[in-house]
């Protein structure tokens, strides 16, 4: 007997009950973007190697232990399942000249992401993200923009315990000079130093300050910290997101350890976190990369975006007591005696189409007075299913006559409590 498949570790099926819940969120997430003019643009699950390797950073967590990537066996091409879409978002848009051809830009998407990690509640290989990419915007404005589309989000599905921290990772040459202080400080611990630090010493520093090893929190508090090192504009430019953030009433807190784990961010960097999702508690990140563009080898372009991670956040707004409106029908067809059974879905289907606009108006007004009564007595076959709102129930039946058999249709309101 062959052994029975299942899914991969770590990828998960969304079986109908959650998949109408996933359906019913993506409706109010569709409806939240397009209220601040964001437009959808997809783009392949599957992308060139060398376009994460630039983009996130060869010395990263993500390029180096979790990108699921392959040599294609027709062309020798290496190709990696998408860790993230923000690279490739910004591919699309140079490789089709959209900022050049309709000026700035203001995108979603939203679909499945891949990383190899170890699989927890919240965290798998197979990820849900939405991302938000505001391309060829300037400005803290912007930033604090973003940011408040977030905040209004999470009213909107009554969230709880949610909070906001920002950082500035300033420009390029500032974060130079703060690396090279940063070296010197950690040479003199690195004694102390876990593996992974001392693998990322002289590689990527600044991704020590965001370690989880609690024998290592002291020595990363004493390290020195990117904002001394932060020219005027930077430092204009971060003190203007928090006046907006101020000003618009959003709390929020500057961690200076926030440094995100993706190479191309600059200045402004943000995440939302919670304490109801234990140690997976983020459940939005982002910030501004104004050198992504150049990166990828096109003309310089301001930007800056966020995701948001599927997974997490329907966990948080379910612990927050949301849940979704279950689909009910519309309309229930039965057919009665044999004759009718073959051809009752044709009958009815004309029927309804005609009706149905009707019928949708007044369910609502009549929904609280109306019962369903059975149409034959004793005969639980046409029952509809028990629902908690009113449905159109369309009994038909075969009426035999000289030229042949044609429908008899009854419609009614149904409503079981």
């Amino acid at each position: 007997m062959s052994q029975t498949l299942q899914a991969v570790r770590g990828m998960n099926d969304i079986l109908p009950d959650d998949a109408e819940t996933w359906e019913y969120f993506e409706n109010i997430v569709r409806d939240w973007l397009q209220s601040y003019g964001y437009r959808p643009i997809r783009m392949p699950l599957v992308e060139p190697t060398p376009l994460f390797k630039r983009a996130i950073g060869e010395v990263t967590d993500i390029v180096e232990k979790e990108m699921y990537s392959f040599e294609d066996a027709l062309n020798g091409e290496h190709l990696t399942l998408r860790p993230e879409g923000t690279a490739s978002c910004v591919r699309a848009a140079i490789q089709h000249s959209l900022i050049a051809a309709g000026g700035p830009q203001r995108l979603y998407y939203y679909g499945p992401m891949f990383r190899h990690e170890r699989p927890q509640k919240g965290r798998y290989r197979q990820f849900h993200q939405i991302g938000v990419e505001a391309l060829g915007f300037a400005g803290a404005d912007t930033d604090a923009e973003l940011i408040l589309m977030c905040a209004r989000l999470w009213d909107d599905l009554g969230l709880e315990d949610v909070a906001l921290e920002i950082n500035s990772l300033g420009a390029p040459e500032e974060r130079a000079q703060h690396r090279a202080a940063l070296i010197a400080y950690l040479e003199q611990h690195q004694d102390k130093l876990d593996e992974d630090g001392k693998r990322r010493l002289h590689t990527n520093p600044l991704r020590i300050l965001d370690t989880k090893n609690p024998e290592l929190q002291a020595i990363v508090e004493g390290a020195p910290r990117l904002a001394d090192y932060l020219g005027d504009e930077s430092k204009a430019h971060f003190e203007a997101v928090q006046v907006f953030l101020k000003d618009a009433g959003i709390p929020f807190r500057i961690n200076h350890r926030l440094v995100r784990g993706l190479d191309y961010y600059n200045r402004t960097v943000f995440e939302w976190v919670t304490t109801r999702l234990g140690a997976q508690g983020t459940i939005c990140a982002g910030g501004r990369y104004d050198g992504l563009f150049a990166q990828l080898g096109a003309k310089p372009q301001p930007a800056a975006g966020f995701a948001i991670g599927i997974e997490r956040l329907l966990l948080l707004w379910q612990a927050c007591g949301g849940e979704s409106e279950r689909a009910a029908p519309d309309a229930y067809v039965v057919s009665v005696g044999e004759a009718a059974s073959g051809r009752s879905s044709c009958w009815a289907d004309a029927g309804l189409r005609a009706l149905a606009l009707a019928f949708r108006r007044v369910l609502a007004g009549l929904a609280g007075f109306l019962r369903y009564r059975k149409a034959c007595r004793g005969n639980s076959a046409i029952q509809p299913p028990r629902s908690a709102v009113p449905c159109l129930l369309c009994v038909v039946k075969a009426r035999r006559l000289h030229s042949g058999v044609a429908p008899a249709v009854q419609l009614g309101l149904a409503r079981l409590e």
